[in-house]
């Protein structure tokens, strides 16, 4: 298609192609990718940018990455996709048995979807229909913590933060849920049972109509770079316990090894009922995530009696893709066959002593580390197209948002490289301040 005044696809594109929360009419510039290499981004006119961002946090080996390539070559040669209505194939196989190996130990199904809001859509589904089929249909609605972000379509925007969060131009339209506050007290810091009362207050007065709690453990992601202490966590598995209530972990943005462990309710020695995956599951090389759950969760599900109950609702059209199962597996084994934890610990200690000197400037509200994340918190909105900018000019690339500045670099990335990042982060916070 060619349009008057239009010389060239970066001009057709910006015209036509929406992007992520962004306007059409007044867009900031997207820079445009010619190819992937290492850590590398190379644009259109040559220059280099280190990925501080692995693709929103899926990229954990890099890019063009010769095990991965080699993985998504070997299944085109058998076949791209087949529905998995009534069809089933191996990699679906080899990979749902890969991740009830890793997974907390009562995961013991594997329902695969093509993106993390679609996982957590089934999750939520899920829950309600466990409840649906042992006659306990008043158990309709998800308690949860503000600031939290588990997605963008409806289900997943109802447990996202009311009020701060990214969806409140249709917070009448979503199904009103339950928002207890988030615990403030970090990894590092005393226990204080206070964090609790506002949950334990809500779960003890509404367990009669909640259906499941729904958490980003350990570290809230989209919704605000906030990081919180696992005894949270672990007293929130037990209150669910006391009232009957199922646990959802979303896992989607800190799994495999992002906090420090291959998945973060580790760190508070738990297991959910449910639990969402995705962003690297495939390392980046394709949209997949999926929802696991205990036997208990199936089978209840299944041996309900209630009209159609033992069928879980949902199948999207291209569910545990041959393509996107194979390269999530070889993802899975090239991550487990390198000393990802040794490199996650030293990209969490180089993020902390080189991202805490911001802490002395003016215009800096925090800054917090946690595993291979680095976040600066501003006390000001950042003015992305400005910062961005700057960054691009210093061979970076972050992805700023509100108030924060932060970084989740893949696994590979070297201390230079690394250095690089973190340097232009206080750069970009001198020039804020």
């Amino acid at each position: 298609m060619s349009l008057p005044g239009q010389k060239s696809w970066q001009d057709f594109e910006a015209a036509h192609v929406w992007h992520p929360y962004a306007s059409m009419l007044n867009p900031i510039p997207a820079y445009p990718v010619k190819r992937a290499d290492g850590v590398y981004l190379e644009l259109e006119d040559g220059r280099r940018l280190i990925d501080g961002m692995a693709s929103w946090w899926c990229a954990i080996h890099g890019y063009n990455v010769p095990e991965l390539n080699v993985a998504i070559e070997t299944q085109l040669g058998d076949m791209a996709h087949v529905m998995f209505g009534g069809l089933t194939h191996q990699p679906a196989a080899d990979l749902a048995r890969k991740l009830l190996d890793i997974t907390p130990a009562n995961m013991n199904h594997v329902f695969f979807a093509d993106s993390g809001s679609v996982a957590v859509e089934v999750a939520i589904k899920m829950a309600l229909q466990y409840w649906q089929a042992q006659h306990r249909p008043e158990k309709h609605r998800l308690l949860t913590i503000r600031g939290g972000y588990h997605g963008d379509t409806f289900g997943a925007m109802s447990v996202c933060d009311p009020v701060g969060g990214m969806h409140h131009l249709f917070s009448g339209l979503l199904a009103q849920q339950l928002f207890a506050d988030a615990p403030t007290v970090r990894t590092d810091e005393q226990w204080n049972d206070a964090q609790l009362a506002s949950f334990k207050a809500m779960i003890e007065q509404h367990q009669h109509e909640i259906a499941a709690v729904i958490l980003e453990p350990i570290v809230q992601g989209a919704g605000g770079m906030r990081m919180y202490a696992p005894e949270f966590l672990r007293q929130v598995r037990s209150l669910c316990d006391e009232y009957d209530v199922l646990l959802i972990c979303d896992e989607i943005a800190t799994g495999f090894g992002r906090t420090g462990t291959l998945f973060a309710c580790e760190q508070a020695d738990i297991e959910p009922d449910i639990m969402c995956i995705g962003k690297a599951l495939t390392g980046g090389y394709m949209t997949l995530a999926a929802t696991l759950c205990s036997k208990r969760v199936c089978d209840g599900i299944h041996n309900g009696d209630n009209q159609r109950s033992g069928v879980l609702m949902h199948g999207p059209t291209f569910m545990a893709n041959p393509l996107a199962c194979a390269v999530a597996l070889a993802s899975i084994e090239l991550l487990m066959e390198s000393p990802w934890q040794q490199r996650v610990n030293a990209i969490e200690q180089q993020l902390e002593d080189e991202l805490e000197p911001c802490r002395a400037f003016a215009t800096i509200a925090d800054v917090r580390v946690k595993g291979a994340i680095g976040v600066i918190e501003m006390k000001q909105t950042i003015h992305i197209e400005q910062v961005q900018k700057q960054l691009v000019d210093q061979g970076i690339w972050l992805r700023p948002f509100g108030k924060l500045l932060y970084t989740m670099p893949p696994f590979m990335i070297n201390p230079n490289q690394l250095s690089r990042v973190t340097t232009a982060m206080k750069q970009a916070c001198i020039l804020i301040e």
